[in-house]
């Protein structure tokens, strides 16, 4: 058979931007035109960004998002262009992919599985197509066919699963496909960036096209499209169940091409080029999702109160983890050009020079504050250039406190009011930080992670306020895995100092030596039981029973924490309606919007709790 010249193109969109997904799109086929590119295959939705939410409903979105495949006919000469777009038929709207050839629209094929799982609510929005069924679609006067259909370019024949429908086991469309002995199928996504995915992904690639028959060609969209989910732009080409075709992922770039050649000779898959370890990828995750966070939303920068502990120190990491990989790929002057700043670099250190330009920092300091952690705070800030201010918010606390004391006539105690003495220090650090915020027209980034957002333990309008959530979607135990890899693995020294530390609110006075894990429990533990109670959605009881087989613990201790965990989430789910927007970046989450959601009244698991209490030991 004839050579042909296939191509995936992963682009970086965003919902509402018109301009800017349009030229993204004309860019990247320019460029795979002079690659000679014979089909060149977009991901899903890309004409108007995955992220969209309840536009699709609308009937003006759907339409002007065919308006834009109407522009894009002229750039079809001579190359077939596959492009993901929303389409309104009548009440309902598909999730499909354009097939553009010679100016001319050759058809909409429409998804028929949506996903409905985790961060995905398709059915929403999208109604599933019915296989085997094709109607005629009024294309701005002239009658295209739209549905369950395959094309031919040559001797060639392909069709597409869309995103979901390749992970429908039996009733995948993929089977059909082979039975219509299509060449290739092409598989145009928005599939949601998770820690390890990839390695999962690879192998659906590798092994759907050894049992469809098929040179299988995986499209996936890129960056932090609209807030919350990360794409990683992934894109790969398997046969005969061999990966031959993998790009670099979580690219800063607006767009990346990987070509095939059906002329390649094939002797060998090229295996996995990218085993990164778990702390690599959140790393390059988190760095892309800053950046375009900052970007698309016009921002000057990130304020962060660093008060030296891990969680407010991975976040100043990432930032400058940030600009090191942005300059890295995209060159000093572009980085720049993206983020809308004007930074006139001096010779040398140009990451500390915008990093220095880009995150400003504060230590807010009480008489409940060690010299440890402003040391931690300090020597990290001057080591990767960021802005840092210090100042003590005890003049304020004791504002709030005289007031309230005067009001209710009597002296508030640590005795008897331990959790309101310690959240009024966290709440007089959020109107000065966030002052400093809207003084430098930057984002708030708040500090909280999963382990705390699981149990509370975190203040409202304290340490939870802000702009962006960077770890509230990762838990505790990894935050200080990864501080102490970045130290040795990336090269921050200034981490030396919060890696000798034990994490501590730092809340009561310093001689009740507070710390985190004496206030909850052992991470380890607590990561233990919320990976069963939320991401497995298991009872107390059936906790209870697994962990006492994996884990070394008192069997009394053990229900202690299992119970504290129930009592304190159940109470707690307000607060995490309240988070700031977080990334998704492990296999599950506890935000409400993207993931678990629970009710904010309930019982609270008495009976369940009660029942494990009873259980004999």
């Amino acid at each position: 058979m004839a050579n042909i010249k296939i191509g995936g193109v992963t682009v970086n969109q965003t919902p509402l931007d018109w301009k800017g997904n349009f030229n993204n799109i004309i860019d990247a086929i320019s460029e795979a035109r002079l690659l000679r590119v014979d089909i060149l295959c977009f991901p899903e939705l890309a004409i108007t960004g995955y992220g969209s939410e309840d536009l699709f409903l609308s009937y003006w979105y759907p339409q002007k998002a065919l308006k834009q495949i109407q522009k894009l006919l002229p750039y079809s000469q001579d190359m077939t262009i596959c492009v993901g777009t929303p389409v309104r038929v009548q009440e309902l709207v598909y999730n499909c992919i354009a097939v553009l050839e010679n100016g001319k629209l050759k058809g909409l094929v429409a998804k028929q599985c949506m996903a409905i799982d985790g961060v995905h609510y398709e059915f929403r929005w999208f109604t599933p197509w019915s296989a085997g069924e094709i109607i005629s679609f009024d294309f701005f006067g002239e009658n295209v066919p739209m549905g369950d259909i395959i094309f031919n370019n040559g001797e060639y024949k392909y069709g597409f699963e869309i995103c979901e429908d390749a992970w429908r086991g039996a009733a995948r469309p993929g089977y059909r496909l082979k039975d219509r002995n299509v060449d290739f199928i092409f598989n145009p996504s928005a599939s949601h960036y998770a820690m390890g995915k990839s390695r999962l992904r690879e192998t659906l690639i590798k092994e759907s096209s050894k049992e469809l028959n098929a040179i299988y060609f995986y499209v996936n969209l890129l960056g932090n499209e609209s807030g919350r989910m990360i794409f990683d732009g992934e894109i790969m080409v398997a046969k005969d169940g061999r990966l031959l075709e993998k790009n670099q992922l979580l690219s800063f770039k607006a767009y990346q091409i990987l070509t095939f050649s059906t002329e390649q000779e094939i002797t060998a898959s090229i295996g996995n080029p990218q085993k990164y370890k778990k702390e690599e990828e959140f790393s390059q995750a988190v760095s892309l999702a800053l950046f375009d966070y900052l970007r698309k939303s016009r921002s000057k920068g990130f304020v962060l109160s660093l008060s030296g502990g891990a969680d407010s120190s991975s976040i100043a990491i990432m930032v400058a983890e940030m600009v090191r990989r942005g300059i890295l790929e995209l060159g000093s002057d572009l980085f720049l050009q993206k983020l809308h700043l004007d930074i006139a670099l001096v010779p040398g250190e140009p990451e500390k020079q915008i990093v220095h330009q880009l995150l400003t920092t504060a230590y807010q300091g009480t008489k409940n504050s060690s010299k440890d952690t402003l040391e931690s705070a300090k020597k990290l800030a001057e080591s990767i250039g960021a802005v840092f201010y210090e100042w003590e918010i005890d003049e304020e606390v004791n504002s709030y406190t005289a007031k309230i004391e005067k009001a209710i006539g009597r002296s508030l105690t640590w005795q008897k009011d331990d959790i309101t003495l310690q959240n009024i220090q966290a709440r007089s650090r959020s109107p000065i930080i966030w002052m400093l915020a809207n003084i430098n027209n930057a984002l708030l980034l708040t500090t909280s992670n999963r382990s705390e957002g699981d149990v509370g333990y975190a203040t409202m309008d304290g340490d939870t306020s802000g702009s962006i959530s960077p770890i509230a979607a990762v838990d505790k135990t990894f935050i200080i895995k990864w501080l102490k890899w970045a130290e040795t693995s990336l090269g921050y020294q200034g981490l030396q100092y919060v890696n000798a530390l034990q994490p501590t609110a730092e809340l009561r006075p310093q001689d009740n030596k507070q710390t985190d894990e004496d206030d909850l429990m052992p991470y380890p533990i607590l990561l233990k039981i919320e990976q069963n109670a939320i991401r497995d959605k298991r009872s107390p009881m059936d906790i209870y029973l697994i962990l006492k087989e994996e884990i070394d613990i008192a069997p009394s201790l053990l229900k202690k924490y299992i119970t504290k965990f129930f009592k304190l989430w159940s109470r707690n789910q307000w607060k995490r309606e309240r988070l700031a927007p977080s990334f998704h970046l492990d296999e599950f989450n506890v935000d409400p919007k993207t993931w678990y959601r629970f009710p904010i009244l309930s019982g609270g698991f008495i009976e369940e709790l009660e029942e494990l209490a009873s259980l004999d030991e």
